[in-house]
C-alpha cells in the first residue's frame, strides 16, 4: 500500500512538520527507530483544541485534536525519513489528555489518534499505546500525542 496514496484517499494532506515550541527537536532517529515529540493539535499555525476534556472540551472535540496530533506525527515522521513509505511500523503512541479529576474517558478520546494512524498505515499502525489525563498541557492544548515509529 502506497502511503501517500492511502492519505489522499481518506482526503489528508500533510502540513509542514509544525516547529517546536520549546528548547527540543522534533524528532530523533536511532538506527531504524524514529520518536517523535509530542505533537499539539496545530492546525494551519493554530491550536484545534484548548481547554480541559470533561470541562468546557467535548469528547468529540478532543478526538478531532487527538486525530490532528496523528497528522502532525506523520508530517515529521515523513520529515525523519523521507519518506512515509519507509514506515515499518507505528510502534506506540503516547497520548497526553487535558483533564479534569472525574474525566475518565482518556482511551476513548485516544482513539482519535489511534484510528486515524491505523487507517493511514494499515497493519503497520496496529500499536501499543498510553492515555494519561494531565492537569495541564502546553499552550493550554486539550490534547498532546507522541510517538515511536519503526523504519526501513
Amino acid at each position: 500500500m502506497d502511503i501517500e496514496t492511502r492519505l489522499k484517499e481518506l482526503g489528508i494532506t500533510l502540513p509542514a512538520p509544525p516547529a517546536p515550541v520549546a528548547a527540543y527537536v522534533p524528532f530523533t532517529v536511532a538506527g531504524n527507530i524514529v520518536h517523535v515529540a509530542g505533537q499539539l493539535p496545530l492546525l494551519d499555525g493554530k491550536l484545534l483544541s484548548v481547554g480541559h476534556l470533561g470541562g468546557t472540551v467535548s469528547v468529540a472535540d478532543g478526538q478531532a485534536a487527538a486525530r490532528q496530533c496523528a497528522i502532525n506525527l506523520l508530517a515529521q515522521v515523513k520529515a525523519a525519513c523521507g519518506d512515509l513509505n519507509k514506515v515499518k511500523a507505528c510502534l506506540k503512541l503516547g497520548v497526553f489528555i487535558s483533564a479534569t479529576a472525574d474525566f475518565t474517558q482518556h482511551p476513548e478520546v485516544a482513539n482519535g489518534a489511534s484510528e486515524l494512524i491505523a487507517a493511514v498505515l494499515g497493519d503497520a499502525g496496529k500499536h501499543a499505546r498510553s492515555s494519561v489525563g494531565v492537569p495541564s498541557l502546553p499552550r493550554g492544548a486539550s490534547v498532546e500525542v507522541d510517538a515511536v515509529f519503526e523504519i526501513s
